[in-house]
């Protein structure tokens, strides 16, 4: 994409529609398949009500903030210098940092299908190359990272990877929510508009972490995926 074009799509809508686009929640890459731990905070009584539901999207959306947020901004950086040998190193260590298997298989199975798609429907250079790389085994395929790459290769910035980074972490929760708990549309929507009042501050969190600051310590949430594996009854991947 030339400087002329990204002029020329920044004066238009067709960014903003985009975004929103690949930012869907029902865009098609599973992620209606996880609940991110929610169904075993519910079986354990973690989240009983809409208020510990709020806290328990409050800590996600931070933790996705200080982890996975920051490999989006380092890796769209990688993206728009082309430089795929930083985008794999960037990967392995979104991945090493998945604690659960759980977790692992969430943004592995997301971020394949989301380079997928993004190979299909927007077909740049760049992003049919990140696709062959996860296909050949050669990066694992974090969604952090491939949500980074579509949103780079279609001109789109780095905050608007974060956001819809962190909007994807509140709405898989809260729309899981809906599924697992006595709770209405109205609470959730209340809840996820809390929540997004915090996305600015979250940017600069990130933005100020290095990669190899990366974390997101949570100590609970890791411990009711650990309880999710041995589940009996699971509606939900993780």
């Amino acid at each position: 994409m030339t400087t002329t074009d990204l002029a020329a799509a920044r004066a238009s809508g067709a960014p903003l529609a985009r975004m929103l686009q690949f930012g869907d929640s029902m865009f098609p890459i599973g992620g209606f398949a996880f609940s991110n731990g929610l169904e075993s905070a519910i079986q354990k009584r973690v989240v009983t009500d809409v208020e510990t539901l709020h806290a328990y999207a409050r800590t996600a959306v931070e933790q996705a903030a200080t982890g996975d947020g920051v490999a989006v901004l380092c890796a769209h950086r990688a993206a728009v210098a082309g430089d795929l040998g930083e985008l794999v190193r960037i990967d392995e260590r979104v991945y090493a940092r998945k604690l659960s298997s759980e977790t692992r298989t969430m943004t592995v199975r997301m971020g394949k299908k989301f380079a997928e798609m993004g190979a299909e429907v927007v077909g740049t250079p760049l992003l049919s190359a990140w696709r062959e790389k996860i296909a050949s085994a050669a990066a694992p395929g974090c969604y952090p990272v491939s949500l980074a790459v579509n949103f780079a290769a279609q001109g789109l910035t780095a905050r608007d990877a974060f956001i819809v980074h962190q909007y994807g972490v509140a709405t898989m929760i809260l729309s899981a929510a809906l599924r697992l708990m006595k709770i209405s549309h109205v609470d959730t929507q209340r809840i996820l508009y809390r929540l997004d009042a915090g996305a600015d501050a979250d940017y600069e969190t990130a933005a100020a972490t290095r990669l190899s600051d990366m974390a997101g310590f949570a100590p609970l949430m890791e411990i009711l995926a650990a309880v999710h594996v041995r589940a009996h009854v699971r509606l939900f991947m993780n």
